[in-house]
């Protein structure tokens, strides 16, 4: 990509003239040659892909309203809270289970 050419700006006018970088303004002309233009910035990278859990997270705080949120996120607590138990509750059993058929000492 070539850069664009510098141009000149007349101080009198305020408006550019035709001119290339290098090239020298005239005797009696009070003009001054402009840089050449940058060049256009990188296109930054695309950021990675968000996880589903986040997306489904973004979904979902778009469609509920902030108390159906709360409420669902509760309830699902809840659940998770209930199946602890049960496995706390299973594993009760199965040693009161192994202390109950272990032989007695007393004789």
């Amino acid at each position: 990509m070539q850069a664009a050419p510098a141009r000149r700006i007349d101080r009198t006018t305020g408006r550019t003239t035709g001119g290339t970088a290098g090239r020298t303004a005239g005797s009696g002309t009070m003009g001054r040659i402009l840089p050449a233009a940058p060049a256009l910035p990188a296109i930054p990278a695309i950021p990675a892909l968000p996880s589903l859990s986040v997306a489904l997270r973004a979904m979902e705080s778009l469609l509920l309203s902030g108390g159906q949120r709360t409420a669902r996120r509760n309830a699902w607590t809840a659940v998770l809270e209930d199946r602890r138990r049960a496995k706390d509750r299973v594993e009760t059993e199965h040693v009161l289970e192994a202390v109950s058929e272990a032989p007695s000492r007393a004789t």
